[in-house]
């Protein structure tokens, strides 16, 4: 199939063509989410066999917190002395409203995790290490099926594996250094990086939601384009050794040298380590855009590679160092399990026009809640010196417009829901869908 260029009139901008592609690995990423939750929810004596001692770990904290061993994760690292059943129950709030978001909406909604936690007082640091194992756990419990997957080229993905292990490493150095030199940088750093992300994504959903009647950009067409031009000269690379892939779509496959492959996941590696997620919307662009890897190869790279990355970065980078607050993972895990399955119902019942501009607003909410945060971060890292008053009303602006936001979307989704259940088990909304199909 021959590229065709997009029409002249409306030139897309390379910013427009980024957001196209990490929303859409970030739709691929929340997929994968829905699939692996349905398993493990298929699985319940799974989820009990390992999350019972994670419980029993806390409670045991919780009833005899001086006395705690020198363990990981414990007293003499750098995790909070012991647990609360208000700590295990507002991470489980928190789970679910992530999940609420990925189910109903289709695209993850794990960039709410970190600035949650961080607002309700967990260090920057231990909030990325917390999601990164939350993330694993998903993943190993799920195991999601091949079939479900997506086309994994072996090689491709191991030889990414290189990278993105490399990457992870070193973002997880940066994090720890950063944090013994000055918990409030780290906590700065990491805000900084939301703010830019979540402020991107954010806005460019806000600007698509307004004009949500007019025709789709020309970033679309060109997401499907067969390969771009500088994948074109990402293949055209003499530098062996190489690797092929894609034998199913095009006769003989396509071929790549080893180093750019290595190199993007040295990238989404380190951004992974840094952030606490997936790396899902960095990956699709990444393959797609960059180095000309089908859509249905780069689905089953990302989500193999998500599995290793995860668990090397949750064990390694953080768990090891005391980074991982275990009670909080299990809340955020079994919350969005269940966030998950009512958002993904709710899509039945709530128009898609609504469900977009929420996703907008809720992103956007994710932004300001890191953007508030910095005067206070950056004070304590001794970089501003903004006033008491200043640094009290953004603490207060940061913890309150997120939750605000992020809570009338649960409530509405909740609501919703509750109220197409007759409709849900009358079957009538699944007969309307088959009419209009």
């Amino acid at each position: 199939m021959k590229h065709e260029p997009a029409p002249s009139g409306r030139q897309v901008s390379g910013c427009r063509v980024l957001y196209e592609a990490m929303m859409e690995g970030s739709r691929w990423y929340a997929d994968w989410s829905i699939n692996n939750s349905r398993v493990i929810l298929r699985r319940r004596w799974l989820l009990i066999l390992l999350t019972l001692p994670i419980l029993v770990f806390a409670g045991l904290e919780m009833a005899n917190a001086q006395d705690l061993p020198q363990i990981i994760g414990g007293k003499a690292a750098y995790a909070p002395s012991f647990a609360t059943m208000q700590m295990f129950v507002v991470s489980l709030l928190i789970g679910m409203v992530a999940g609420l978001i990925t189910g109903c909406i289709g695209a993850g909604g794990g960039f709410i995790l970190t600035p949650a936690l961080m607002s309700v007082g967990v260090r920057g640091i231990m909030a990325v290490g917390t999601d990164m194992f939350h993330i694993f756990a998903k993943a190993i419990m799920g195991a999601t099926l091949h079939s479900k997957m997506g086309n994994v080229n072996i090689p491709l993905a191991l030889i990414f594996l290189v990278g993105s292990l490399a990457g992870a490493t070193a973002g997880g150095l940066l994090q720890r250094t950063l944090y013994e030199a000055n918990p409030a940088l780290s906590d700065a750093f990491i805000s900084l990086v939301y703010v830019f992300i979540l402020g991107f994504i954010g806005f460019f959903t806000m600007n698509d939601f307004l004009k949500s009647r007019r025709e789709r950009a020309d970033a679309s067409a060109h997401a499907k384009a067969e390969i771009t031009r500088i994948a074109q000269r990402m293949q055209a690379m003499r530098l062996p050794p190489y690797v092929r892939f894609d034998f199913d779509v095009t006769p003989g496959g396509r071929q790549l040298s080893i180093w750019p492959i290595i190199l993007s996941g040295l990238v989404v590696g380190k951004i992974a380590a840094i952030m606490g997620v997936g790396g899902g919307f960095v990956v699709f662009p990444t393959f797609v855009y960059l180095l000309g890897v089908s859509t249905f190869t780069t689905v089953g790279t990302d989500i193999f590679q998500i599995i290793f990355t995860a668990g090397y970065t949750a064990i390694t980078q953080y768990a090891v160092y005391g980074f991982v607050f275990y009670t909080l993972a299990m809340g955020l895990l079994l919350g969005s399990l269940i966030g998950i399955q009512i958002g993904a119902i709710t899509t039945k019942v709530v128009p898609g026009i609504y469900i977009r501009g929420f996703f907008a607003v809720t992103v956007i909410g994710g932004f300001l809640n890191r953007l508030f945060a910095l005067p206070a971060a950056l004070n304590g890292a001794g970089y501003t010196e903004f006033s008491s008053t200043t640094v009290m009303i953004s603490d207060w602006l940061s913890f309150y417009t997120f939750f605000s936001i992020v809570g009338v979307f649960a409530i509405w989704v909740i609501y919703s829901f509750i109220r197409g259940i007759p409709k849900i088990r009358s079957g009538e909304l699944d007969a309307q869908q088959d009419s209009v199909h």
